[in-house]
């Protein structure tokens, strides 16, 4: 199966890097917003804050970005590119067809990414406004890759019925696991269970 290329955080930037040095600088200032996402959240956020956290001029930071808000909309597009790799990783591994395994790899990937990935508790794939919102956007392009992903996997087109099934999905996954992360810090493990069972139960019809 080909990997489906993570989308280009780009659009989310003032001026792509094109120097190592510069890509470099880059990563560090999305390391330092992702670090002070997670000790003040975004509304004391500030590009200021950012630029002293990774030890670069404020110039620096908005050389490639004009607000926060930008920042966080990059930092998202990095998160989603990285849960792209993670799953296209575990794909790797699995039998061709096997789409329970696929969506357990989703699953899984999602959870850990939320648990352990500095700022992605906050952001995940999109800034949520106000907190706890629905990322709509974020939704879509996330449904996208996944669709992209699955239909690969099982070796079928990603037509529009696929589509549909895989951002219903989403929506669906994303609003259990929020609520998961509400009753527990760490995810409620219970949750999880029961988003994972009630997703087999729904994609079944389409893939099995």
């Amino acid at each position: 199966m080909e990997p489906v290329s993570p989308a280009s955080p780009a659009p989310h930037l003032r001026r792509t890097p094109v120097q190592q040095r510069s890509a470099e600088r880059l990563t560090r200032i999305l390391d330092a917003c992702a670090a002070l996402l997670d000790e003040s959240g975004y509304e004391e956020l500030s590009t200021r804050g950012v630029a002293a956290r990774a030890g670069v001029p404020i110039g620096s930071v908005y050389r490639f970005f004009g607000n926060k808000r930008a920042l966080a909309d990059a930092l998202a597009h990095r998160n989603l590119d990285s849960y792209a790799e993670r799953i296209s990783g575990r794909l790797a591994e699995l039998p061709a067809g096997d789409w329970r395994g696929a969506l357990d790899a989703v699953l899984d990937e999602y959870v850990a990414m939320k648990r352990t990935m500095p700022g992605f508790a906050l952001i995940d794939f999109g800034y949520r406004i106000p907190l706890g919102a629905p990322a709509a956007g974020a939704n879509h392009e996330v449904a996208d890759l996944l669709a992209e992903l699955l239909a690969g996997h099982v070796g079928r087109s990603a037509d529009e019925e696929l589509r549909r099934a895989v951002l219903v999905s989403v929506e669906a996954a994303d609003a259990l696991l929020q609520l998961a992360f509400r009753v527990e810090a760490a995810g409620d493990e219970a949750i999880v269970a029961e988003t994972r069972e009630m997703l087999r139960a729904y994609l079944a019809r389409l893939l099995d």
